[in-house]
């Protein structure tokens, strides 16, 4: 399994380097802050807002704000209705920028399972998506697999992962790819950190356009 973890490294940094050296593709810092709190055995709330910068990193063009709550039927499958606002900046040629808001009713489905001290999480995403400018209300679909290592290292449990995740909305079918790689940071008791890089890779007309992300996750846990 460590030698999965090597290729992907340098398929990480190949793209990377592809950056850096053809600028193909911007570079963007996606920085997420949440809260759980398990209300009771297995009903819990999670409150999570998002900022991303693109455009060299030099520009803010979306925010949202997330709250959901956590279903956990048993030990392996958990259940969660959410809802997040978005409010994103509208980019078009030869007008000024606008902000435009989309509210989006999310439904998700979480199985884990484990293998060899390896931690698997399949989640399926459903969400319907509203805008207040002319564009269609539509459905999308995300699945996303997490793959979570059993190695620990220095007092802040630092934790290798990596995940993949596809995204299909109907009338597009399969428009985007994303891949992960990060640790996770146990800071304090209640305190917990993500640092990753995403590449993400979106169709866009007869082309796909790549974005090299930086991001970074600060969660209190309750």
């Amino acid at each position: 399994m460590k030698r999965v973890f090597i290729v992907a490294g340098i398929i990480v940094l190949t793209v990377i380097l592809k950056g850096l050296t053809y600028g193909d593709g911007d570079w963007q810092y996606w920085n997420t802050e949440s809260i759980k709190v398990n209300l009771k055995e297995n009903v819990g709330v999670y409150v999570e807002e998002e900022f991303r910068f693109g455009d060299g990193i030099s520009k803010f063009y979306y925010q949202h704000s997330q709250i959901q709550l956590n279903f956990k039927i048993n030990n392996w499958f958990t259940l969660a209705q959410a809802y997040r606002q978005i409010f994103e900046l509208y980019t078009k040629s030869g007008t000024d920028d606008d902000w435009f808001t989309e509210y989006r009713a999310m439904l998700n489905g979480t199985i884990k399972w484990k293998w060899r001290d390896f931690k698997f999480k399949d989640r399926v995403r459903v969400a319907y998506r509203m805008f207040d400018i002319k564009k269609d209300e539509v459905w999308r679909f995300r699945n996303k697999l997490t793959i979570q290592t059993p190695w620990k290292w220095t007092s802040l449990n630092i934790n290798p992962w990596i995940a993949e995740e596809i995204f299909l909305e109907e009338k597009k079918g399969i428009y985007r790819n994303r891949f992960y790689m990060g640790i996770k940071l146990k800071l304090m008791k209640h305190l917990e950190g993500d640092i990753f890089y995403l590449w993400q890779t979106t169709e866009k007309g007869n082309h796909w356009i790549d974005y090299n992300i930086f991001g970074t996750k600060i969660k209190v846990v309750f």
